[in-house]
């Protein structure tokens, strides 16, 4: 039996009747088309899931859609306003801070967490925070870099960190009800 639930993702508030095991990743991705949060494992391990649920990174491939009832959702896709790269989309491309990508929303979505808890995270800092998200490609020297770039834009920009998304808006998606 279907379960209703409103849930706002990136600022527009989305209200579905979904399967109680309905995982929260195939909700983003498949009932609302955000294509941008991965699925790298199903274990929790790789980080390609990686998305802000209330404020905090989660991991959507250990959530139930059902689980989402009420929450904010932050995605990748929610990090460019009004046309204009989010600061960290901005350093990773400057740093070279992706290889294939297929990490790098869930780097990205784990660097703003670092950045909201402390503005000027040492290396360390940043290496310990993105654990628990794996770059099969390279190295992570470009990826701390492009975190430490996104901290001086943030700081020379005066933003926060995580942006303020729009207010919430209805909206249908596939599925919607």
């Amino acid at each position: 039996m279907k379960r209703a639930i409103t849930v706002t993702v990136n600022g527009v508030t989305h209200h579905h009747e979904v399967e109680p095991r309905l995982l929260l990743v195939h909700y983003l991705r498949e009932v609302l088309g955000l294509t941008g949060t991965h699925i790298g494992c199903d274990t929790t391990s790789c980080g390609a899931c990686t998305i802000l649920f209330n404020g905090l990174t989660a991991k959507s491939c250990n959530l139930l859609a059902v689980q989402a009832n009420g929450a904010t959702i932050l995605t990748v896709e929610g990090l460019a306003q009004d046309g204009r790269l989010h600061p960290i989309q901005e350093a990773f491309w400057e740093e070279h801070g992706l290889q294939c990508g297929f990490c790098t929303p869930g780097m990205m979505l784990s660097a703003l967490q670092i950045l909201a808890r402390n503005p000027d995270p040492s290396e360390a800092e940043i290496r310990h925070g993105l654990d628990g998200n794996l770059c099969r490609c390279t190295g992570y020297q470009h990826i701390v870099n492009s975190v430490q770039n996104a901290a001086r834009r943030l700081k020379a920009e005066a933003v926060p960190a995580i942006p303020v998304t729009a207010t919430a808006q209805s909206a249908g998606g596939k599925g919607g009800r």
